[in-house]
């Protein structure tokens, strides 16, 4: 007995050293890149890496001299959140519908829903570039917004049709018996049951919108370039900014941190979404 609970111990601190290396290992890099912002160009890569320094925040306030990157930051916010929110908005009633109906080759429209997003992003540049060209909407939010939206609905749909499943299709006959159409009962009762999903979905679709670069290098300018975009201003003739560029990605990733913060309760029930009762 002294000796099952003897393996037992060191074996919980052998998963606790692992768990703390797999979460430093995890955590290094953005600690690096803060690290970075808060140092002198001059002490950005030094090697050996320089660990006691005296930390500047001049960084932050040049990155916003240097280049317009409010704006950036403005057109980043805009373009995710806009696209993020058509995306779980028509994504979620195409979602409903493939798993409520049944119609003919509604398994063939699934799965060309979701060819869609299995396509390379770099092989579909050039007709989407000449489209937006056609239309005029080069250098302008609705670009990146209309391309963002059109990759993110695949992934939208597939993701909430495992999550629509999971709701009996009884309690949506119980509400159309005491009146409910079928909107009704998709707004006010599947929907709001799926809220973990839609959070989840939500956040990966903005993950990509916000991180998305090839798109937004090729269907903008200058008026709406985004963040990651414009991090690449800090690339000079006479070397990188390493220092400011590392400051900037930090401010970059502020906004999702937050994001992920305010829902973290309903982003842990929709991974975890198992079945209704």
């Amino acid at each position: 007995m002294y000796t099952h609970r003897s393996k037992k111990k060191i074996l919980n601190v052998i998963l606790a050293i692992i768990t703390m290396l797999v979460f430093i290992y995890i955590l290094f890099p953005p600690i690096m890149l803060f690290l970075t912002s808060i140092k002198k160009n001059v002490d950005a890569l030094r090697y050996p890496p320089v660990w006691i320094f005296r930390p500047i925040g001049s960084n932050y306030r040049e990155i916003f001299n240097l280049i317009p990157f409010g704006n950036y930051l403005l057109n980043s916010l805009i373009v995710a959140t806009i696209s993020t929110f058509l995306a779980l908005f028509i994504g979620s009633m195409a979602a409903y519908g493939l798993t409520r109906f049944r119609f003919r080759r509604s398994k063939d429209l699934s799965f060309w829903i979701l060819s869609i997003r299995m396509t390379p992003p770099v092989a579909s540049i050039i007709p989407i570039f000449i489209i937006m060209r056609t239309f005029k909407l080069l250098d302008s939010p609705a670009a990146l917004i209309i391309a963002y939206f059109t990759f993110n609905i695949p992934f939208a749909v597939w993701l909430l049709r495992s999550f629509f499943r999971e709701i009996p299709r009884e309690i949506e006959e119980s509400a159309m018996v005491d009146g409910c159409s079928s909107y009704n009962a998709f707004f006010r009762i599947a929907l709001p049951l799926i809220a973990p999903g839609l959070a989840a979905t939500g956040i990966f679709t903005f993950i990509f919108s916000w991180n998305e670069f090839l798109f937004a290098l090729i269907l903008t300018g200058t008026r709406a370039q985004t963040v990651p975009v414009a991090l690449t201003g800090f690339i000079r003739e006479t070397g990188i900014m390493w220092s400011h560029m590392a400051a900037a990605g930090v401010l970059a990733m502020a906004p999702m941190i937050l994001f992920t913060a305010l829902v973290q309760k309903n982003l842990v029930k929709g991974l975890t979404m198992g079945a209704i009762k």
